[in-house]
């Protein structure tokens, strides 16, 4: 049963990583970075639900990635923000764009 979740988890993460190294937009970009985070989430919860020892399932890990989803919240508030700013200041949503915000 912990393969499922494991392969589940890589199916995202790799989704993920494949469209934050492909996609140009911000707001993609920070989807991708998201949906590699709830990987992360489902993964820790995985390992917490089948222990590898035989004992006990422990919470651990559900604490973990809870911490984690109040980690990732509070990301995608400010990666919002600055993808508000960004598009007010040069009216895209480039990726390319964030080097030009050095030069002001």
């Amino acid at each position: 049963m912990l393969t499922g979740y494991l392969l589940l988890s890589a199916a995202l993460f790799t989704l993920g990583l494949i469209g934050f190294c492909t996609r140009r937009n911000l707001i993609i970009v920070f989807l991708c970075t998201e949906l590699m985070f709830q990987a992360i989430v489902l993964n820790l919860v995985g390992f917490s639900r089948f222990p590898l020892s035989g004992n006990a399932p422990n919470l651990g890990g559900q604490a973990f990635g809870l911490f984690l989803l109040t980690v990732a919240a509070a990301e995608a508030a400010l990666a919002l923000a600055l993808v508000v700013l960004l598009f007010r200041c040069r009216g895209s949503l480039d990726a390319g764009v964030w080097t030009h915000l050095r030069e002001e």
